[in-house]
């Protein structure tokens, strides 16, 4: 159930609508338009009287919330909301460039990679510290150290930082160093790991699964959300299908409609979309038109040696490059990079 208060409705008016619903058992996410307040009721409301909270002074209207997703849902949120992370903003008119490798693997590779973004309009530089592998015996990340290697190559080329965590565990070590805590396409129903994740005060970037249908994305979102973390960012980075040319299915078409659905800012991920090096361009710039907020792609000074996912990371020329192209995108559909 939403409540819409009134543009003129003043605060001793909402708050007598939120005691009420407080007494009535509800629990109560408030947000704050440009002109209007609209409260998000959760909790059994299928018995609750509408009608009881019409007539209070300062109620515009009452809605039932039919979606099961109330917090993620346009009729919580009809703006679109901002996530600020520094002086980046996603949900706004600017795409955001997050960029790096797959794998930290060393300072001296990360420092280097960060400054050879940092100039080509990269404002947020990625990389995993915590690898979520299919083999045992492949390259599983260097952990905390990794995060302290990220964190200093951010700050010294003035970038935000954004990588995964896998556990619960994870999650204190990845606050003390990064800006943005991300949570990979195998952890999206990681349901233990999402409600921790609503305690904290830091966005996060939630991929869509491998098998995910839209709705059950938005449901792992509202987890995050109704735990009192509304900074959420959503990422499509492609599903398994039967296909097999590609790594996974790129889902453009999700853009848009998580755009319809949702208020919550929506990034693509074309690297993980296509798997193959040569797509990712294509895909970052059809992402761009179809209304992606921002884009998260691997970039490598040498994606040969990389140490994981190098058949999808592009060559620093070959992002640059990209860079340029979809600044005329952006540019066509009125936003910029």
């Amino acid at each position: 159930m939403v409540i819409v208060m009134e543009n003129t409705a003043t605060k001793e008016q909402i708050e007598l609508v939120c005691q009420k619903l407080i007494d009535h058992g509800f629990d109560i996410h408030r947000s704050t338009g440009s002109n209007r307040t609209v409260l998000g009721v959760v909790g059994d409301t299928q018995q609750a009287d509408t009608r009881d909270y019409e007539v209070m002074d300062g109620v515009h209207e009452v809605l039932r919330v039919t979606e099961p997703y109330k917090l993620a849902g346009r009729t919580f949120g009809p703006e679109n909301s901002i996530v600020k992370v520094k002086d980046v903003e996603f949900g706004g008119s600017k795409i955001v460039l997050m960029a790096g490798p797959c794998s930290i693997e060393s300072r001296d590779q990360i420092k280097k990679i960060g400054g050879l973004l940092s100039p080509l309009s990269t404002r947020i530089l990625r990389g995993g510290a915590y690898k979520p592998r299919s083999s045992p015996y492949s390259f599983q990340g260097l952990g905390e150290e990794g995060l302290k290697y990220l964190r200093e190559a951010g700050d010294t080329h003035n970038m935000a930082v954004v990588s995964e965590v896998m556990d619960r565990a994870d999650i204190l070590p990845a606050l003390k160093y990064v800006d943005i805590i991300q949570v990979g396409a195998r952890n999206m129903q990681n349901f233990a790991l999402l409600k921790e994740l609503g305690k904290v005060n830091k966005p996060i970037l939630l991929k869509r699964g491998m098998s995910a249908t839209l709705q059950e994305l938005l449901m792992a979102a509202e987890y995050i959300l109704s735990g009192g973390n509304h900074q959420v960012i959503l990422c499509e980075r492609g599903i398994r299908t039967f296909e097999n040319y590609t790594r996974n299915t790129m889902d453009i078409s999700a853009i848009p409609i998580l755009k319809t659905l949702t208020h919550l800012p929506v990034v693509a991920d074309p690297s993980h979309g296509t798997g193959i090096r040569k797509q990712v361009a294509p895909m970052a710039r059809a992402a761009v038109a179809a209304g992606a907020d921002g884009l998260l792609i691997e970039a490598h000074y040498d994606p040969e040696i990389a140490f994981s996912d190098g058949a999808q990371t592009l060559y620093i020329e070959q992002y640059e490059k990209l860079v340029e192209e979809l600044k005329i995108v952006a540019s066509a559909v009125g936003r910029s990079i």
